[in-house]
């Protein structure tokens, strides 16, 4: 199988699953990445690209570890 059709056939099953399996491995992507010292694509971004990607982490809604004051009591002593 060529590059081409590998990277089309991946495309074409990303772009069918959920969000949030994308964001994990968009999140995998970057580990990968990072490892092999490869900068991502976003180095260039403008301030506005910047600002819409940071709404949308703060907004996104799979975080599924949910912490109450009563955690953080438990864990810190002074």
């Amino acid at each position: 199988m060529s590059t081409v059709t590998f990277r089309e056939q991946l495309q074409k099953q990303i772009d069918t699953l959920p969000d949030d399996i994308v964001q994990q491995i968009s999140d995998f992507t970057f580990f990968v990445m990072a490892r092999r010292d490869i900068a991502p694509l976003y180095a260039d971004w403008t301030n506005s690209q910047w600002q819409d990607f940071s709404l949308e982490q703060f907004f996104r809604e799979d975080d599924e570890v949910e912490y109450a004051l009563e955690d953080a009591q438990e864990i810190y002593h002074p």
